[in-house]
């Protein structure tokens, strides 16, 4: 099981729709959240894209150099760079991080931001551009030299000079529940990720993307990307989730479903489905809760619980051939030590906090007290 976190490079913030307990987004905070990530023994971190963002390449190549272990999984965008240029900083990242990148594959839902980028397409045009995007940037990663014309791209004699650390290539993430976007995914990645829909959801989506791979002569592996409020009880953890939203009033859930409503992306309908932009019904699996939809886009579930019970849940999305998680909380510095101290050790996964060696100054089990003594768990 791998478990990944997220560096919040578009804000972030102790409350959701307010800037209340905002945090700015600054070099050294970002370093921050990027060495407690790795630390800590998250297996990497998702970095955001679009134009709300800092720039998701650059952020992560400023990060390299104060990490060890951790991944990155930064997005390319086929009609926003051309399959060689992306090809090409994919393979500088990964050798300048000695083979630390994991590529996401982002076609882009948003009408108005990508017109922004001057990609002015349709939902099914962007994906037959994303296969053909794709097809040639796996060829020229793989060294090949690449020969393409296509509807959207006509590539003569692209080629990679400096090839990855990792063989054929970094591995390719990418997420879409349309059908268009599950028969890329089926063509052409590595890992097909979904946003946190119930498991029978899931259960029908992982079944269909990997009948359509089995049909190209591949296999794939399956993610999913959460929110998640972990407290040492549940009852706990629900409190946490509603204070999380307690700032939210409804001219403000109703203004962001209203910006929300203009993407095309299947998934986005699929995640505002789940709570309709009310807060009445709001546990819409055990556990599950689609508070953070109500204000934002993309992944709007959290998994909300002890720690023993968010692992259990897990374990229900495992069962069903999902192996990694992409999780995040508010605010994430603080939220990845109480992942990782809680939840960590009730997971299969290969580096635990135990991993890393303490300090020798530093008792490994806690604080010491004044006298002397090693603090027990009644203590």
């Amino acid at each position: 099981m791998d478990v990944l976190w997220f560096i919040p490079t578009h804000g972030e913030g102790r409350y959701l729709g307010t800037s209340i307990g905002g945090r700015a987004i600054t070099p050294e905070y970002l370093q921050q959240l990027a060495g407690a990530i790795d630390h800590l023994g998250f297996a990497g971190a998702l970095l955001p894209t679009g134009r709300s963002c800092e720039d998701a390449w650059i952020t992560a190549a400023s990060l390299i150099a104060v990490t060890q272990r951790m991944k990155f999984l930064v997005a390319i965008r086929p009609g926003i760079s051309s399959p060689g240029i992306a090809a090409r900083m994919a393979a500088t990242f990964d050798r300048m991080s000695g083979g630390r990148l994991l590529v996401n594959v982002v076609t882009g839902g948003d009408p108005v931001e990508l017109a922004g980028d001057g990609l002015h397409l349709s939902h099914g045009d962007r994906y037959q551009l994303t296969d053909e995007f794709l097809s040639v940037w796996r060829e020229v990663m793989k060294g090949a030299v690449a020969d393409f014309k296509g509807q959207y791209l006509d590539i003569k004699g692209g080629k990679l000079m400096f090839p990855p650390v990792q063989s054929p290539y970094p591995p390719l993430y990418f997420g879409g529940s349309s059908a268009a976007a599950k028969r890329v995914a089926a063509k052409h990645v590595d890992l097909y990720l979904t946003w946190g829909e119930p498991p029978a959801q899931v259960a029908e989506k992982i079944a269909e993307v990997r009948q359509l791979a089995a049909e190209q002569g591949r296999t794939i592996r399956f993610g999913i990307r959460l929110h998640i409020i972990v407290r040492e009880t549940t009852s706990e953890a629900w409190d946490a989730a509603s204070d999380l939203i307690k700032y939210l009033d409804d001219n403000t859930i109703a203004a962001a479903q209203a910006a929300l409503d203009r993407s095309d992306s299947e998934g986005q309908r699929r995640m505002m489905q789940l709570h309709n932009g009310s807060r009445d019904a709001l546990e819409i699996s055990p556990n599950l809760w689609a508070g953070v939809g109500l204000v934002r886009g993309g992944a709007g579930t959290a998994l909300v619980g002890d720690a023993d019970t968010v692992a259990a849940r897990m374990q229900e999305y495992a069962d069903l051939g999902i192996d990694t998680f992409i999780f995040s909380g508010y605010p994430h510095l603080e939220e990845a030590y109480r992942v990782a101290e809680l939840l960590f050790p009730k997971l299969p996964i290969a580096q635990t906090p135990s991993a890393i060696a303490p300090s020798r100054y530093l008792s490994p089990i806690g604080e010491i007290m004044a006298n002397d003594r090693i603090p027990t768990a009644a203590s």
